[in-house]
């Protein structure tokens, strides 16, 4: 008979919550099943080098969490409905594994989000107030919540108190909440020149006006962002200091504070997102650091743990909170509490972060093969960002170079796609490189954009 060991190495934190997690893991793979009767506390104690009293927490935990019972005289046994389906490993969410090639999608890589909720949902078995995930909550229901959210973001340079916090439906969500909240129809819009897509068809379809200022090789530039509040009516600015989405460049700290000095001397109210941040393990600090009364700033779990995960935290100051609860109560009411139960775990018992970890280690990995790939071109990216930024030799035109690049099975996206003013475009790809299940698919990608670099470029290809 074979003994169930749990496999801790190369794993931070506590090793009683190591222990549970490699339970549920295990639930979740299906390497422990239904009555599969574990080691004595003691014997696994000396057989991983821990102490006694280690273990012992490690299986009062997992029995709280539902993953194990135990029967006086006979032993500790597994506690689950059974494994997930042999042909879908819990290691991994669901990616094409054939067909073409997707570097237009910016999610993260496929990670140990599915066996991490096998376990999360395991745990919530065990609890007498499931009902309550069902039902309608106010702000007070969601405090333990913006506890969590509070520590979350607490990591990436922000002094935040739940009393801070507003719960969202992912990030997008918390942007379409702040620009409802802070703008009235006819207001103009200040953003960088190429943003994140959506925000195009948030700004049209609320009525406002998007103006755009220009950057420069550190972001968003000081000087253009004064001219643009000297000739326009602009009190809110949009914008990506960390990771930008397409350019992929971070702000230096001191070039956020020159742009909180100019947000303080327009009265400007600044929205800024950073879905990205918690991907670089060095970072500056926050935009809102520098002027936190002023800034509405906005992150998430999709980008950092698994994107199905629609959790989205604003941190914002007291004069903005109640507008922006009121822009969720219209749009949404609430956050789904079982999300938000899901996330707030995650984060309280380290889970959050070792998901984090995996994506920057994962995201470094595939940056280090677009480097091999593409040698010798001129590419912006991050080490440790999901995407890179590549503008395309004159020989090339961006909507020919798409067109042939979705023939040999390969999308990518267009500067176009993010430009405020489209015919200022510069012709400019964005490659995703975390989408795709495997490092093994991005390398045959990017040897499909390295190949396509070196042909002749428009001539013979139509563009439809």
């Amino acid at each position: 008979m074979t003994i169930w060991l749990p496999n801790l190495a190369d794993r931070p934190g506590p090793k009683y919550r190591l222990i549970v997690e490699a339970i549920g893991e295990g639930i979740a793979n299906g390497s422990l099943t239904d009555r599969d009767r574990l080691p004595t506390q003691r014997d696994l104690a000396f057989r991983l080098g821990v102490s006694l009293n280690t273990v012992s927490r490690a299986y009062a935990e997992a029995v709280k969490r539902g993953f194990l019972r135990g029967e006086v005289g006979r032993g500790t046994y597994v506690r689950t409905g059974g494994p997930l389906p042999a042909d879908e490993p819990a290691a991994h969410m669901t990616r094409p594994k054939d067909g073409p090639i997707d570097f237009s999608l910016n999610l993260p890589a496929a990670g140990q989000a599915q066996a991490a909720l096998a376990a999360a949902l395991g745990s919530l078995q065990a609890t007498t107030a499931l009902a309550s995930y069902l039902d309608y909550q106010t702000d007070g229901d969601q405090v333990r919540h913006a506890n969590a959210a509070a520590a979350w973001i607490g990591q990436l340079g922000l002094n935040v108190s739940s009393d801070d916090v507003v719960l969202t439906v992912g990030a997008q969500h918390g942007l379409m909440v702040a620009m409802l909240a802070l703008m009235r129809p006819g207001d103009v819009l200040l953003t960088e020149p190429m943003s994140y897509a959506p925000v195009k068809a948030m700004a049209r379809h609320l009525g406002l006006k998007l103006h755009p200022v220009a950057m420069d090789a550190g972001g968003l530039a000081p000087e253009a962002l004064d001219a643009a509040c000297r000739t326009t009516a602009a009190k809110t600015l949009y914008c990506l200091p960390t990771l930008h989405t397409p350019t992929t460049i971070t702000m230096t700290a001191d070039r956020r504070q020159e742009i909180a000095v100019v947000a303080q001397t327009h009265d400007l109210t600044v929205i800024e997102d950073d879905v990205f941040g918690f991907l670089l393990p060095d970072r500056p600090p926050p935009l809102a650091h520098f002027a936190p009364e002023r800034t509405v700033f906005i992150t998430g779990a999709s980008k950092s743990l698994a994107p199905g995960l629609r959790v989205g935290y604003l941190h914002a100051p007291n004069q903005y909170r109640r507008s922006l609860r009121a822009a969720v109560n219209l749009t949404c009411w609430m956050p789904p509490p079982l999300m938000a139960e899901i996330a707030s775990r995650w984060i309280e018992d380290g889970t959050a972060q070792r998901l984090n970890a995996f994506q920057r280690s994962e995201a470094n990995a595939r940056q280090a093969i677009a480097r091999r790939t593409l040698q010798g071109h001129d590419l912006s990216a991050d080490p440790f960002g999901f995407h890179l930024w590549l503008p395309l030799p004159p020989h090339w035109r961006a909507d020919a170079f798409r067109v042939a690049a979705e023939r040999r099975g390969v999308k990518v996206l267009t500067a176009e796609t993010f430009a405020v003013d489209q015919a200022a475009a510069p012709q400019a790809i964005r490659l995703c490189l975390s989408h795709e299940a495997t490092q093994e698919r991005v390398a045959e990608g990017l040897a499909v954009i390295a190949a396509l670099l070196q042909e002749p470029g428009d001539a013979g290809v139509l563009v439809v």
